[in-house]
């Protein structure tokens, strides 16, 4: 997450975040310089993909922070990050509830099935055509019997 981290980094030398006066102020402000709230994210998020869907139509329409939320647990997930670290990066208490957001995709359930089919020997041998494992079969079967 280096790119994230240099975005922030640009944002505090850009808004002089570091300042001593700075720390009065919250990190993110709206324009009258209080404290970006859950709504305020909400809302310069649907601003932008309202914009951006003028250019790309099949954008989906219900993009909100908890999408994004979700998509980086996912993201996560696909990179092979332990769930127990997913948890601590979203802020859970319960690993019960990181799994919510961890649900894997059918890219991840079908490499799991290929992983699973390549434990199995392709040299299987045909039951029927075992005469000796047929024959115990059958004498099993008359001393239960």
């Amino acid at each position: 997450m280096s790119n994230t981290a240099s975005l922030l980094r640009q944002y505090l030398k850009e808004h002089h975040v570091n300042s001593s006066e700075a720390k009065c102020r919250p990190l993110f402000y709206n324009s009258h310089r209080e404290a970006l709230t859950r709504a305020g994210i909400a809302y310069v998020l649907k601003k932008y993909t309202d914009m951006t869907r003028q250019l790309k139509p099949s954008l989906p329409e219900n993009i909100t922070p908890h999408v994004f939320r979700h998509s980086k647990a996912m993201h996560l997930l696909q990179a092979g990050v332990n769930i127990i670290y997913i948890r601590d990066i979203l802020g859970h208490s319960d690993v019960n509830t990181t799994q919510t957001y961890a649900r894997a995709d059918l890219e991840m359930k079908r490499k799991a099935l290929s992983k699973a089919h390549s434990l199995v020997p392709s040299n299987i041998p045909q039951w029927l055509a075992d005469d000796n494992l047929l024959s115990w079969l059958i004498n099993y079967e008359r001393a239960l019997g």
